[in-house]
């Protein structure tokens, strides 16, 4: 699924209908990991209210998206800007991770570059 700005969602959530959506196409991950995006999307949006998504740049980057429908006047923008900072913080490690499995599977890079390439940024730290 890609959403308007050509970006390939991975998971996402709605406070709107209560429902959450995993992209069949990334089933090859690990279930632990299926199940703490899992839970990453729900939280945020029963948290902060609107739609929450979870994606990727088509360069592999990984990029959380957040969203209010129209005329919802309790959807906290503030809220949810600070949300995804946090997560994106907290998470670093499962994002990076992420960012690799979708640059080998899918843009078929090198997977023992993209990990000394991983290395060096964290030397860099």
């Amino acid at each position: 699924m890609y959403d308007t700005d050509y970006r390939i969602v991975l998971c996402g959530a709605s406070a709107y209908d209560k429902k959450y959506y995993f992209n069949d196409k990334f089933s090859g991950l690990p279930s632990n990991v299926k199940e703490e995006l899992h839970i990453i999307c729900v939280l945020f949006t029963e948290e902060v209210g609107g739609i929450f998504t979870i994606g990727y740049t088509p360069e592999g980057k990984v990029v959380l998206d957040t969203r209010a429908g129209e005329g919802d006047l309790l959807y906290d923008d503030i809220g949810s800007g600070l949300l995804a900072k946090k997560i994106r913080s907290t998470k670093q490690e499962l994002f990076r991770a992420l960012s690799i499995y979708y640059k080998v599977q899918f843009l078929h890079m090198d997977a023992s570059a993209l990990l000394e390439e991983d290395d060096e940024d964290d030397d860099e730290d």
